[in-house]
């Protein structure tokens, strides 16, 4: 039995049929690594919004409005037996963004959870988290004044927007669909 490695290529399959009709035709490790890290990282961000809801919550901004709207555009005209580029062309939009919209249940599938950098307020969260679960309506200065006496090097502003995306909140910061995939993919003893 006749063994040809190859890489995903519609070119190089007919090929190999060509030239050795009765061979198997196999990919190669890195190709098969590199697809299903692909694969992976599309569930992956398929499903953020199952894992956003232990974050802060969702905007809900003119974006999250959009998004909703366009999903019930496209599954409207989907559901009138419109095609795909037609619908394209009547949104005005692009046939991939359609394709996306299509391929998902439900609006909010589309949503992504926040992805937020390291800030430097994040050292100070527990305390920022314990004060405000003794005191909900201690003044934000006060935090700052306790904070920075604790040795914070950040502004009033960082602050502020920190404690206003609800990041002290949440129970964990939200991971990012691509460091999910990645922790999927490493193995376990390189964690």
């Amino acid at each position: 039995m006749q063994v040809v490695c190859r890489d995903g290529s519609g070119a190089y399959a007919e090929a190999a049929r060509r030239a050795l009709p009765d061979a198997v035709q196999v990919t190669d490790r890195w190709h098969l690594w590199h697809n299903l890290g692909e694969a992976v990282g599309k569930e992956v961000a398929g499903h953020s919004s199952c894992w956003a809801k232990a974050g802060p919550p969702p905007q809900d901004g003119k974006r999250a409005q959009t998004t909703r709207e366009r999903w019930h555009q496209v599954h409207d005209l989907l559901g009138k037996g419109v095609g795909l580029l037609e619908c394209a062309r009547r949104l005005n939009v692009s046939l991939n963004t359609v394709k996306r919209y299509a391929r998902v249940g439900e609006p909010e599938r589309l949503q992504r959870a926040p992805q937020y950098r390291p800030t430097l307020v994040d050292p100070y969260r527990d305390h920022l988290r314990r004060r405000r679960s003794d005191d909900p309506a201690v003044p934000i200065l006060h935090l700052f004044n306790e904070i920075k006496a604790l040795d914070y090097q950040g502004s009033f502003n960082l602050l502020y927007r920190y404690i206003t995306q609800a990041r002290v909140e949440a129970d964990r910061l939200p991971i990012s669909p691509r460091r999910l995939a990645r922790l999927l993919l490493t193995r376990p003893d390189n964690l």
